[in-house]
């Protein structure tokens, strides 16, 4: 039987990508398939697609770190027949088939039952960036960071990681603090719970080691010198995440937040977490996450149109989370 696929090919260091019919018995080994409802762009697909950072590492290959269906059949321990499911990246489109297609065969490990009363297009309207976004509030937490500590600045608001971050948070009784350079888009943080809008140009630039203290905490998904900035103004014992690197992977500052004000840098990893983690993180992103604003953040595409959204993530033109019906 054929479904649909998006496949990428690599030619003269060229990342081609065409949607085409593909046979299940091509699918890689695994001992649960799924039939898949939908798949998501996150920044991190954009750059898969793009063929920076070399995340795909094999071709062909069907991108895509993330996707949500149903099981269709399964040897797999604790995942059954007719379960809905979760998959958020571990080697999806880096070793494996990923989400960009109707069907996927994978290790049932990999997999993550969604939680009621998440849908499975809830479940990609929230994707690995809002997975990451649970998972730095879960960090915040652990550092012992709660709403009377202060505001929680959120860089990258627009984006995926950010529109997710500011309704958890906001939702959870913290004041946000978000960082944009569209500013035209105010509005649309405002909805899903920014209390305070920033131009993203005051934290991009060198600035200095240490600055006044301004927030409790914050979700960095940039990275460069924005991260370094946001330490050097974050209060005595705050805690600051690290979820990307859209600025730049680079680190130019200083020891001096860690040594001077006992600031805590939190490295956040989504790929390889543990799966205590996830169930977790889906637990809480079930029970935490207002629907209403998740739907505030989202559009809908189907296959066709992935490599447009992608390359318009680069220049700042995609507000919030894609969703990508692949049965579209």
């Amino acid at each position: 039987m054929t479904f649909k696929a998006l496949m990428a090919t690599k030619s003269d260091d060229k990342i081609e990508t065409n949607l085409i019919d593909m046979e299940e018995s091509d699918l890689m080994p695994g001992d649960v398939s799924v039939a898949i409802d939908y798949s998501t762009v996150n920044y991190k697909d954009a750059l898969a697609l793009s063929g920076r950072l070399g995340i795909i590492a094999q071709f062909p290959l069907i991108p895509g770190i993330d996707f949500a269906g149903v099981v269709e059949a399964s040897s797999h321990p604790g995942i059954a027949v007719g379960d809905r499911v979760v998959a958020n990246s571990w080697g999806l489109s880096q070793t494996h088939h990923g989400g960009y297609a109707q069907k996927a065969r994978l290790s049932g490990d990999w997999l993550v039952k969604i939680p009621t009363p998440l849908t499975t297009k809830d479940a990609m309207a929230i994707g690995t960036a809002g997975y990451t976004a649970m998972l730095s509030v879960l960090a915040l937490e652990h550092g012992g960071i709660t709403p009377d500590h202060g505001d929680i600045l959120v860089t990258g608001a627009n984006g995926g990681v950010g529109s997710i971050a500011i309704a958890l948070l906001s939702g959870l009784g913290y004041r946000v603090v978000a960082s944009t350079g569209r500013l035209d888009e105010a509005g649309y943080l405002r909805e899903l719970g920014a209390a305070e809008i920033i131009d993203r140009g005051t934290l991009s630039e060198l600035g200095a080691p240490i600055s006044s203290e301004r927030w409790a905490g914050a979700v960095d998904s940039v990275g460069s010198h924005t991260l370094v900035n946001v330490l050097a103004q974050t209060k005595y014992r705050g805690v600051v995440t690290a979820c990307g690197l859209a600025q730049g992977m680079d680190l130019p500052g200083t020891v001096l937040p860690f040594i001077l004000r006992n600031v805590t840098l939190a490295g956040i990893d989504s790929v390889n977490a543990p799966q205590e983690v996830r169930i977790e993180a889906w637990s809480r992103l079930a029970r935490d996450l207002d629907l209403n604003k998740l739907a505030r953040t989202t559009q809908t595409i189907g296959l066709a149109a992935i490599p447009d959204v992608a390359t318009r993530m680069f220049s700042g033109q995609v507000q919030g989370r894609t969703v990508v019906d692949v049965n579209a």
